[in-house]
């Protein structure tokens, strides 16, 4: 079992619908788009979702500058559009029982959207070069895919 004690949280508000947001979550189209931290692509024929609880996800990122290919996948847990959406995150073949889990949380804040991405199951901080930085410039992409500017919460 993931260590659920490690983990940490990345908000973001946005200007932009609670669908629109939930879309780019589930959408092989969209998610392909902003699926990944920067100098990375998510190339859109290894993107393959199932938002469905006990669905799973794969696709594949690429390093734009050394080619290395890293798999990842996971399965569905929590499936409620458009507000709530929570998977395990590992490698496509992992035990989805030791895998860590992503919560993704969808708020209305009346003009605003608040997106609040939980990752548990291991550490992460700012500055790390790892974890916390990858997701970060994720949602930072995710962002731009939507056209929208942020508000770090």
């Amino acid at each position: 079992m993931a260590d659920t004690a490690k983990g940490f949280t990345i908000v973001r508000n946005l200007d932009a619908a609670p669908e629109a947001i939930w879309s780019a979550w589930t959408d092989a189209d969209e998610a392909a788009q902003w699926w990944h931290p920067r100098d990375v692509t998510t190339p859109r024929e290894t993107v393959e979702i199932d938002a469905r609880p006990g669905g799973r996800y794969a696709y594949t990122m690429v390093n734009t500058l050394t080619d290395e290919e890293y798999p990842t996948g996971g399965v569905y847990r929590t499936v409620e559009p458009p507000t709530r959406l929570s998977f395990t995150w590992g490698a496509p073949d992992d035990d989805p029982d030791d895998s860590p889990v992503v919560t993704v949380v969808i708020e209305p804040l009346g003009e605003l959207t608040r997106l609040t991405f939980d990752l548990r199951g291991v550490d992460g901080e700012p500055g790390d070069g790892s974890f916390y930085d990858g997701w970060d410039e994720a949602l930072d992409a995710l962002v731009e895919h939507l056209g929208q500017t942020a508000v770090h919460g």
